[in-house]
């Protein structure tokens, strides 16, 4: 059963196995697919520029006719060469199809197949994990390891650095498709270009979901008792467009998360303890007000704060045109609170 691993994938794409002349691609992640896909087709032609050394067929129309694919993989180019053929899977069966070129000797010819998240005993991912011939590279999300390698690549590539707070904030905004992420990166390097850096402020004005880490901003401030700085935080947030669905929701998930770290302290172990052994690390910047939010509350209190925030998320459904209000009024409500000591 040939399935590559993941430490054996970037070795595969960038020089393919001459004897693996099926090779399928798949997975939830779109963009690495197709970025995988036009690695293996670059390294199996002999010049990527020749329109004749490259054939892309459709899935459904395979599905239609399935003897193209094997008549095409086994036609002798005029001018020699390697070829490449490219199918992107569609919703129609293409089994019968692939299985016709798993059967054959494939000279000087790849067969390159991009589909979607082909589950474990899908029919076509099982013919090509099988199959002598064939090797399937599976796509997943990428690990913040991976995102973390893609951001130094792009960065070299553009001649910058990366600030070590910028890096490890954009981390966290990256990797559910890495066509998206390669995207936002360039934008990243582009808007930074003419200075030797990107710092965390470059990061907040140019990702796509640098609004996430203005919501951490604003609920960290109102668990930790900054009035202030939930007001002006808020202001920020509604200027950019934030819904209040989005901040109460943001609210609701810090309020899970302190909520179950008050229990680890309340059963013995220090907050200075509890924040460090956090998985993934909070960034060093929130650090002081996730402190402060734990000695400001008890699970008990926050078990009330939950309560009132879940009503809060129904009230804003029901009356949209003040869910704005009722969202900023809920996260004073707990800026108040974090300042009370418990009786």
């Amino acid at each position: 059963m040939v399935a590559l691993k993941s430490s054996d994938i970037d070795a595969f794409v960038a020089r393919p196995d001459p004897a693996r002349a099926v090779v399928l691609v798949f997975g939830p992640d779109a963009g690495l697919v197709s970025e995988r896909a036009d690695a293996i087709v670059r390294a199996s032609v002999d010049d990527a520029a020749d329109p004749f050394a490259l054939v892309r067929l459709e899935g459904d129309a395979l599905a239609s006719d399935p003897a193209r694919l094997i008549d095409e993989a086994t036609t002798v180019p005029l001018f020699g060469g390697r070829r490449a053929i490219r199918v992107r899977a569609g919703s129609r069966n293409i089994l019968p199809a692939v299985e016709a070129v798993l059967g054959a000797r494939l000279i000087d010819c790849r067969v390159v197949i991009e589909a979607g998240d082909l589950k474990r005993g899908a029919a076509l991912r099982t013919a090509c994990e099988r199959a002598k011939s064939a090797v399937a590279i599976p796509c997943y999300a990428d690990a913040d390891r991976d995102i973390g390698r893609l951001i130094d690549e792009e960065m070299r590539a553009a001649d910058l650095s990366i600030a070590p707070d910028a890096r490890a904030a954009l981390i966290p905004l990256l990797g559910g498709d890495r066509r998206a992420s390669r995207a936002e990166l360039r934008k990243l390097a582009l808007y930074a270009q003419g200075g030797a850096r990107v710092e965390i402020d470059d990061v907040m004005a140019v990702v796509a979901d640098a609004s996430a880490l203005a919501l951490d901003s604003l609920v960290d401030a109102a668990f930790a008792g900054r009035l202030a700085d939930v007001e002006k935080e808020f202001a920020k947030a509604a200027i950019a467009g934030t819904s209040a669905s989005a901040i109460i929701g943001a609210a609701l998930r810090q309020l899970e998360r302190l909520h179950a770290l008050r229990l680890t302290i309340e059963a013995g172990a220090s907050v200075a303890a509890t924040i460090e052994q956090l998985q993934p690390p909070i960034h060093f910047r929130r650090k002081p007000l996730i402190e402060a939010a734990l000695k400001a509350w008890s699970a008990e209190r926050l078990a009330k704060v939950m309560a009132m925030l879940a009503e809060a998320s129904l009230d804003a459904r029901r009356q949209s045109g003040l869910a704005e209000t009722i969202a900023q009024r809920a996260l004073m409500q707990i800026a108040r609170g974090a300042g009370r000591r418990e009786s």
